[in-house]
């Protein structure tokens, strides 16, 4: 990908770098049917979410298959009944719906995630007020996105802009993370995509 095209891309006003997302996001065959076949399905309030969108992204100015290195397509929710019956079903539903495409899925419920945090990552957390609010804690300014369709209109969940994005930058959110998941993550993406720029974790814009 041209550098300059890049540069362009990143300070475009906010429709116009929507326009751009979804025209590089519709090229991924897989995520392309993922957000086809949910904007007809019976969800309202998700979104297709944090790696398989930015990592899309990463391959396309890459210039690398635009499926390399998505380990699953997370895919989110917000549902006031937090009952594990509840969400099963809702998990089964939607890997139902996607069974042909050949790919992991990560689904939750973000109404739920105080109930489990703790257990898996260490540290409590207060119940997220809406579905906007779990995907702006999520760790890194690029990872930080969400995407679904409407009438063939992307919307797009992006608490902190798409200039991260679209200039490949890595940036901590420190709502919920902690240094070395960080350290971690990076160097593991930095691998697989040498063009990030990887933001140190007291970089001073950080959230």
């Amino acid at each position: 990908m041209d550098t300059k095209q890049k540069q362009i891309e990143k300070n475009l006003p906010i429709d116009k770098q929507v326009e751009v997302l979804k025209e590089i996001l519709m090229k991924n065959e897989k995520l392309k049917q993922v957000l086809i076949t949910l904007s007809h399905s019976k969800l309202k309030n998700y979104y297709v979410a944090a790696g398989c969108i930015n990592q899309t992204v990463f391959n396309y100015y890459h210039d690398y298959p635009l499926d390399y290195g998505i380990e699953d397509f997370d895919i989110v929710y917000f549902d006031n009944d937090i009952s594990y019956e509840k969400e099963d079903s809702i998990i089964q539903y939607i890997k139902t719906l996607l069974q042909d495409l050949d790919i992991s899925l990560d689904i939750k419920n973000e109404a739920r995630v105080h109930l489990w945090y703790e257990e898996k990552y260490g540290n409590s957390i207060k119940p997220y007020t809406n579905l906007e609010d779990a995907i702006s804690c999520w760790g890194t300014s690029v990872t930080c996105i969400g995407v679904r369709l409407e009438e063939n209109q992307l919307i797009v969940c992006a608490p902190y802009g798409f200039y991260d994005l679209f200039s490949m930058t890595i940036r901590p959110i420190k709502k919920q993370f902690t240094e070395e998941p960080y350290q971690l993550k990076t160097a593991k993406w930095k691998k697989k995509w040498p063009l990030l720029t990887i933001m140190p974790w007291n970089d001073l814009e950080s959230k």
